[in-house]
């Protein structure tokens, strides 16, 4: 098997872990306006909570659902106590970014302080290789790739084919209207932190399992790396995310083999600062946002 042919089987997995993050961080900001900042934070610190659970004797399979509870327990907490207060009292949008910013940094020193600096692994086995057209990967990342394709199938019948799912494309379009037209656009709003904040912890869990080793600071490069899916796929665009992934995971994971795994995040920074140059608003930008293909 070619350098390359290892590098695009990596490049699917690292995409299927990005597109499970970037789809929750775009929802988030379609339908709340709000550039959650904090997000790989939210990631890094549901990551934590499964390895302490792991720690205990907790498969790693089963932590994903704590993952994901944990992801959405924080992602709600943050916006109730912070973040709403502040966008009630009609705070910028810049105001806004620096809250988030100024949350992601109490919540990583927070967190720096209780587990440490040091890089910690999971407990966990990565099964049987699995080969297929040239592609060699083993169990574990067949199941993560297994695990983003079911999470996004997930999301698009939740947008476009439940009651909660229309509701939250109506409060993204216009949530002044939603209300006049009966939507519970407070609990609708809830929700979506619940969802979004769900595959975040999800996406951190997976992402840690992948990278083999995480500490706290790499919550700031999952940051980059999402926010490069969801700029170059067109913000508040799930669908977008979904195709910015895919696009930003195989481009990372090549360039690792051309150049050197070291160049990773500088790669998604290049592909961020680019778009947001020759196209900010990204390849799938529509009018509104949340909107279903057709």
């Amino acid at each position: 098997m070619s350098i390359y042919a290892a590098a695009f089987g990596f490049g699917l997995v690292s995409a299927s872990v990005i597109a499970i993050a970037a789809v929750g961080f775009t929802m988030q900001f379609g339908i709340t306006n709000m550039i959650n900042l904090a997000y790989g934070v939210v990631m890094i610190t549901s990551a934590f909570v499964v390895y302490g659970l792991n720690q205990a004797g907790v498969n790693i399979w089963i932590g994903l659902a704590a993952g994901a509870v944990s992801g959405a327990a924080l992602s709600l907490a943050m916006n109730r106590l912070l973040y709403a207060p502040f966008q009630r009292r009609g705070t910028s949008h810049i105001g806004m970014v620096i809250v988030a910013l100024a949350a992601a940094l109490m919540l990583s020193n927070v967190l720096l302080a209780i587990v440490g600096p040091e890089n910690v692994s999971y407990t966990m086995s990565s099964g049987a290789t699995v080969g297929a057209g040239g592609l060699v990967l083993t169990s574990a990342q067949v199941a993560i790739i297994t695990i983003a394709l079911a999470a996004m199938a997930a999301i698009h019948a939740l947008l476009t084919f439940t009651r909660i799912g229309k509701a939250m494309r109506a409060t993204a379009a216009n949530p002044t209207l939603a209300r006049a037209c009966g939507i519970a656009t407070g609990r609708i709003i809830d929700a979506v932190w619940v969802i979004t904040g769900a595959l975040c912890g999800l996406a951190g869990t997976v992402a840690a399992m992948d990278s083999g080793s995480f500490g706290v600071g790499n919550g700031s490069e999952y940051l980059i790396v999402v926010l490069a899916a969801v700029v170059l796929g067109g913000a508040g665009q799930p669908y977008g995310a979904m195709l910015g992934a895919v696009l930003i995971g195989e481009t990372t994971e090549l360039s690792a083999a051309v150049l050197s795994p070291e160049y990773k995040q500088a790669v998604a920074f290049a592909i961020l600062v680019l778009v947001m140059i020759l196209r900010p608003q990204g390849l799938l930008s529509k009018t509104g946002a949340l909107e279903a293909p057709g």
